[in-house]
């Protein structure tokens, strides 16, 4: 599979791996188990935002990316988005402490491990052996936003630019 652009259908067989949200297991050293998440499935009747980060727990990640996303979900939700995920190349205990060391409840924000990078490895979008940052926008199983990071900025990929194309 190629770079995914507007007008392609999200790919068959997408899953990453991923903790749910339990209210008993708040605890950053607190763990769930991990389970299968079938994106191809989950998001094919669902307008969802999915963006992608080089690491859980990094500087511009925790400073600069996610923080977009959290101050917003209302103004995703009033767009539309079903379901806002991030995905990085950590596993799913990592993500699902990033999300609670980030005060993320609920599954306001689905945290999902890009389990050995094979979906952004599909897509041509590493950074070294890291997820690269970037942002799609499914819509019903059609992508209608697809854009990786030119530089080390967070620009196209970014809560308000992602918005803006909603």
């Amino acid at each position: 599979m190629a770079a995914l652009k507007a007008g392609d259908s999200f790919p068959d067989g997408v899953t990453f791996q991923y903790i749910p949200y339990a209210e008993e297991k708040e605890g950053v050293s607190s763990c769930g188990v991990p389970i299968a998440y079938d994106a191809s499935k989950e998001f094919a009747n669902k307008k969802v935002v999915l963006f992608s980060v080089p690491g859980a727990f990094t500087g511009t990640c925790s400073e600069k990316h996610l923080p977009g996303y959290i101050k917003n979900v209302s103004r995703f939700r009033e767009k539309g988005v079903d379901a806002i995920a991030c995905i990085a190349y950590n596993d799913a205990y990592v993500m699902s402490a990033w999300g609670k060391a980030n005060q993320v409840k609920n599954d306001d924000i689905l945290f999902l491990s890009d389990t050995n990078t094979a979906f952004s490895t599909s897509l041509g979008w590493l950074k070294g052996e890291r997820t690269a940052r970037y942002a799609i926008i499914i819509d019903h199983g059609k992508v209608v936003y697809a854009e990786k990071e030119p530089a080390r900025e967070v620009t196209v990929s970014s809560a308000e630019s992602v918005l803006a194309q909603l």
